[in-house]
């Protein structure tokens, strides 16, 4: 029986709602299904039980994905004091009895303002952390012992915005591989207390933001319609501040053979940083970023993204095949 063809790809960036209850891969698989193809990944994991902001790269967009691995990203969240669990989180077995206690605003901030900076946190043990190339949550489903190495990470923001009982709740900026969950379980043993994490919303993942992310459901709709594809952030709007030339087809053709090209420095238009309603503060964490540039053909196609080896010569570093 012949294969069912599937439809071309649709390439850029879908921002979902993800829902709770589900994992990342569910969105995807989901996804998958409602646009008929599979070339999707997701730019960064949410736990089952966050929802909010996870970004999906389709297509090509695949190919920019190490470009966003540094994003910042932006939450809402509750910590429940009184009890710690082995997951970190709300879906997780209670370690103690629960202590209830009436937590003091005062105190609260001051002990989360002491994990405002560059830290170094152990990851949950129910994670996707690898161990001798294991995820850590096989091993901890099977009651094995497991031992993470702490990792550097920076908190930027970590405010409290409110109290309701032993429920706190807190806005954190924070850059790439930062456990929210990790930062709760902390905060109550440093509280005494003990803490896991209650509810979190992802509210930005670098210039993605609520504003932008479909829910399932009306993904789903879009799909019966054929309006899916107006979801999607195309390739030419991606990663803006970053500059960009536009070059012409006798340099196109050595661009797609992956060759060096030379670019008069007035050809080089610069990058706009535009901060939607929401997103971080600065779009990457703090690490340095080497001066790359967007190169689009003469029909407005980006074709490729180029890094500087000497002035005014430029290697590409990942080549998108223009379409036609």
């Amino acid at each position: 029986m012949p294969r069912t063809p599937q439809p071309p790809p649709i390439d850029g960036i879908l921002v979902v709602d993800k829902p709770r209850g589900k994992t990342s891969h569910d969105v995807v698989e989901a996804v998958r299904r409602l646009v008929g193809f599979r070339q999707i990944g997701h730019l960064g994991t949410l736990d089952p039980l966050a929802t909010g902001v996870l970004v999906l790269a389709l297509g090509r967009a695949t190919r920019l994905a190490r470009f966003y691995s540094g994003r910042r990203k932006r939450y809402t969240c509750a910590v429940r004091f009184g009890f710690a669990t082995d997951t970190y989180d709300a879906d997780g077995e209670a370690l103690s009895e629960d202590s209830a206690p009436a937590l003091d605003a005062e105190q609260i901030q001051a002990l989360a303002a002491q994990f405002v900076g560059k830290i170094q946190q152990i990851p949950p043990s129910f994670s996707a952390k690898k161990i001798h190339g294991r995820p850590a949550h096989e091993l901890a489903r099977k009651h094995k012992p497991v031992k993470l190495e702490p990792v550097d990470v920076e908190v930027y923001e970590f405010r409290l915005t409110g109290i309701e009982g032993s429920v706190a709740r807190f806005t954190v900026e924070c850059g790439a591989g930062t456990y929210i969950r990790s930062l709760a379980h902390d905060l109550g043993k440093l509280h005494g207390a003990g803490a896991h994490l209650a509810e979190i919303v992802r509210t930005a993942a670098g210039e993605f933001t609520l504003d932008h992310a479909v829910p399932l459901a009306e993904l789903a709709e879009d799909a019966k319609a054929g309006k899916i594809a107006a979801r999607v952030i195309r390739l030419e709007s991606l990663l803006p501040e970053l500059p960009r030339a536009t070059v012409l087809p006798i340099v196109e053709k050595r661009i797609l053979h992956g060759a060096k090209f030379n670019l008069p420095i007035a050809q080089i238009q610069p990058g706009q940083v535009t901060s939607a309603q929401g997103s971080p503060a600065q779009l990457d964490s703090g690490e340095w970023q080497p001066s790359r540039l967007r190169v689009f053909n003469q029909q407005g196609q980006l074709i490729a993204i180029a890094e500087p080896v000497v002035p005014r010569t430029y290697q590409p570093v990942v080549v998108l095949e223009a379409t036609h």
